[in-house]
């Protein structure tokens, strides 16, 4: 696949694709209470009526459909594409062991195979895929499917992102080219140092590209030389383009409001839960013995990520508490916050506070997200507050203050340090940058660098609130342009000059990718179209939407992932948080920018999208208790729902220190119990 991002010519674009798009964004927009083309697929109908007249009129098309010497022709083609995916999976007869699948290396041999695949019972289903649907839909519904997986596909390859391999051969098949494994792109990761290796060592940094750098329509250029920048002609990497985006963004949506696709969806779906189950039935002891037969595992010492938790909250209550009261028995005379322009010590802070440290308790520390926080993100972020007092986060849960974030970087030492004894747990905290200014990286990078950081347990994501309106309010910045430039340029400039931003160079190397957080549910009155305007046109005081945002976040990324593959360093994964409120439309930017997702609970209002996101096999990180405190009660989670559909899932927990009164590791104890009675 060329390293180009594809543009697409705009008077190629359907109308009528178009106006379902805009009216899909509309209708999301204004939250629509009545049923649109985004209501649930299962929602009844008003009238059993005209819900038994139309089943009746579908029957009756079904069986002029079989009579046509046309529609045998077509079913007749659509066995021989079936019969030739079918040698793309496992074949279910006596002699499967023998062969050697795609995952395997040539030098496996019969008996690994049969050790590693267990002698399931295994169910093959005959007949059309297009069973119990017209062949109209069906073909109409495969081609809508198809069509939007060659885009995540483009969209994935073109910014090193995963893409599902079994889905690859597939889409290979049906346009009747061969797969080959020199075609997958894989996201490239510093790996961890040796044992006696300095994890902070700045000797052997490449040397100074001195390109030329400049954004322009919100998206970093890169230029080899001054000269190349005066003709404007950019380094050779994929640059995107608003306007290809969201005419791509449109055809998906428009599928999610396509008739017929969301009945097939929807009938697939039911299959492969009633498939889960059916192979459950049949092969539950036969799991369990294979679980009982692994030596030296068992669910507590098998590897365990935690893909999505907060650094500002990466600890429990208890935790937190004690901490402070050890800080305030030590340091109690220390000055760490400046207000007002006094500098006050932590003595008089607690005083100010009119607070006792040693009276206070879990309780009192009052960061416990409750009932009171559901479907209130304003009070969900004040329980980041300590005794409901920003000055206590501003000290102990802040990397840029009076005390250069030492404390912070204390906590979460500690947090390693735990992680490191329990041997198999790993996470990914998420530090925020958000954009006032560019000395925020090199602010961050000091403070890693500084403190000493690094952890073999841990790797570090970037998140980046969607506030521009308060900067702009606050007249930080003057449009949305310098926002995307303060949080994008300095990691160019730490690429391509790496000599001269040595500690950004280093913190790079530990960091896995981007999240793009805030508050789904707050909609934007802008609909984004390719008539948007550009970042630097964007001077309002109104947030951009959510697609806006990812858009220009994965824009950025892209460019950079190519400038570094080129230059021989690590990649970066974008990974939003989505689908947790808000619009379907966030669902489907990220199903084509991003790596994986985090929530994802707004998946379960759409089939069609619910089913491209199992297709894709894209990667959501869910956090039930999470959930349970701000937006979808613990009950009602659609975590085991998509499991058994075989969704790529995972847990994660999010804030420990709002949702959890224990630490991390025994968290997953309870968790046994909880897959237990789900799995």
């Amino acid at each position: 696949m060329p390293r180009q991002f594809l543009k697409v010519n705009l008077s190629e674009v359907e109308e009528e694709t178009q106006l379902l798009a805009e009216k899909v964004y509309a209708s999301a927009l204004k939250e629509e209470e009545t049923k649109n083309a985004l209501s649930m697929f299962t929602m009844p109908e008003d009238c059993p009526i005209g819900l038994q007249q139309a089943k009746d009129h579908e029957l009756l098309k079904e069986l002029a459909e079989q009579q046509s010497e046309e529609t045998l022709k077509r079913r007749n083609s659509l066995r021989m594409i079936r019969s030739k995916s079918l040698s793309l999976q496992v074949p279910a007869n006596a002699d499967w062991a023998r062969l050697v699948t795609p995952f395997m290396s040539p030098s496996s041999t019969s008996s690994s195979v049969q050790e590693n695949c267990p002698d399931y019972q295994r169910v093959t289903i005959s007949g059309d895929y297009c069973a119990g649907i017209t062949l109209d839909d069906y073909d109409q519904a495969a081609k809508n499917l198809f069509k939007a997986l060659l885009l995540r596909e483009k969209y994935s390859k073109l910014a090193y992102h995963r893409f599902c391999r079994t889905t690859s051969k597939f889409l290979r098949s049906a346009q009747n080219t061969t797969w080959s494994e020199e075609d997958e792109v894989l996201p490239d990761m510093c790996p961890c140092p040796e044992a006696g290796e300095d994890p902070y060592c700045m000797d052997n940094i490449p040397k100074d590209l001195n390109y030329k750098l400049k954004m322009k329509d919100g998206i970093v250029y890169v230029y080899d030389n001054e000269e190349a920048l005066k003709q404007n002609q950019p380094h050779d990497l994929p640059y995107p383009d608003l306007e290809t985006f969201a005419v791509e963004l449109s055809h998906v949506l428009a599928m999610t409001a396509d008739g017929p696709t969301k009945t097939y969806c929807h009938r697939r779906l039911n299959f492969l839960s009633s498939k889960f189950n059916l192979h459950e039935m049949l092969n539950e002891m036969a799991e369990l013995k294979e679980l009982k037969r692994v030596p030296h595992r068992d669910f507590y010492n098998v590897r365990k990520v935690d893909t999505h938790i907060h650094a500002a909250a990466c600890m429990s209550q208890k935790h937190l508490l004690t901490f402070i009261q050890k800080t305030y028995q030590t340091d109690a005379e220390r000055v760490v916050l400046e207000k007002d322009g006094q500098r006050m010590t932590l003595k008089k802070v607690f005083q100010h506070l009119n607070k006792d440290p040693y009276d206070l308790t879990v309780d009192s520390l009052d960061v416990h997200a409750g009932r009171q926080t559901f479907h209130r993100f304003d009070k969900f972020n004040a329980k980041y507050n300590p005794v409901g007092a920003s000055e206590l986060r501003e000290i102990f849960l802040k990397t840029d203050n009076v005390v250069n974030g030492e404390y912070f970087a204390c906590i979460i030492k500690e947090v390693a340090r735990g992680l490191e004894e329990s041997k198999y747990q790993h996470v990914e905290p998420r530090l925020s940058i958000y954009g006032r200014s560019p000395d925020e990286w090199y602010s961050l990078s000091k403070w890693f660098i500084d403190h000493k950081l690094y952890s073999p347990n841990m790797r570090w994501m970037i998140q980046v609130p969607r506030i521009y309106d308060i900067f702009k309010l606050k007249k930080l910045i003057p449009n949305f342009a310098k926002m995307l430039e303060n949080i994008f340029l300095p990691l160019f400039e730490a690429t391509v000059n790496p000599q001269k931003h040595k500690e950004l160079h280093v913190f790079l190397k530990y960091v896995s990718g981007f999240d793009s957080v805030d508050d789904e549910s707050k909609h934007s009155d802008h609909m984004l179209s390719f008539r948007s305007p550009k970042p630097e046109q964007w001077t309002s005081v109104e947030n951009p939407p959510y697609s806006y945002y990812i858009f220009h976040m994965y824009a950025n990324i892209i460019v950079l992932n190519n400038l570094r593959k080129e230059c021989g360093l690590n990649t970066f994964q974008f990974r939003p948080h989505c689908g947790e409120a808000g619009s379907l439309t966030h669902l489907v930017s990220a199903f084509l920018t991003a790596d994986n997702i985090s929530h994802g609970l707004n998946l379960r209002k759409s089939p069609v999208l619910q089913y491209l996101y199992y297709l894709a096999q894209v990667p959501i990180a869910m956090s039930p208790l999470s959930n349970n405190g701000l937006f979808l009660e613990y009950s009602k989670s659609p975590l085991k729902d998509f499991l058994h559909k075989g969704l790529c899932v995972s847990l994660s927990t999010d804030d420990p220190m709002l949702f959890h009164y224990t630490k991390v590791k025994k968290f997953y104890r309870k968790l046994v119990k909880i897959g237990i009675m789900w799995i």
